[in-house]
């Protein structure tokens, strides 16, 4: 069932009121799951903390992409332009998809749209609050990535460094 243009401005109107939220995750590739928590400012900031034995982190700040593995001091460079996360992390474009798309009413409202790596992408809202509730992406292996998310914080006190890449990293580029 499609929604209506109201239950469509509901998801709008809750999108403009936030600027960042902490959420706790679960990431299933595959067969695998994978837990932590994350904090997303918009406009194409993330962090992600990985509650794993590599003690993993995700990276996003404006452009750059960094994986980093802390446990063997691993870190791995990727442009966000082939990212499908371009979309999502960006308030205005999330919003312009949701404008022009037609959103579905499932269990969850989707949103479904191709992003211009020609990759199917679907992101889900909840229907009691209008709060994003998480997406289904796909990697560039094809493999599809499902990620829940649980909101915890809305519009925190950020500090200027939080999304700042580290001096180790810095150092060897």
């Amino acid at each position: 069932m499609n929604l209506h243009a109201a239950e469509k401005q509901s998801i709008i109107n809750r999108l403009s009121e936030i600027n960042n939220f902490t959420f706790n995750f679960e990431q299933i590739t595959k067969e695998k799951i994978e837990t932590g928590n994350c904090l997303l400012q918009f406009n194409n900031r993330l962090k992600c903390s990985y509650n794993d034995d590599l003690q993993k982190e995700i990276l996003i700040n404006k452009k750059t992409l960094v994986v980093s593995q802390k446990r063997y001091d691993k870190i791995y460079f990727y442009p966000l332009s082939k990212s499908p996360f371009m979309n999502i992390l960006n308030k205005d474009k999330l919003i312009n998809l949701i404008q022009k798309s037609d959103l579905k009413l499932n269990d969850d409202i989707e949103l479904s749209y191709v992003d211009k790596n020609q990759k199917n992408i679907k992101v889900f809202f909840e229907k009691k609050n209008y709060e994003i509730k998480g997406w289904l992406i796909e990697d560039k292996f094809q493999n599809e990535i499902y990620f829940s998310l649980k909101i915890v914080r809305i519009n925190s006190d950020i500090g200027s460094d939080y999304f700042a890449i580290p001096k180790l990293i810095r150092e060897r580029n």
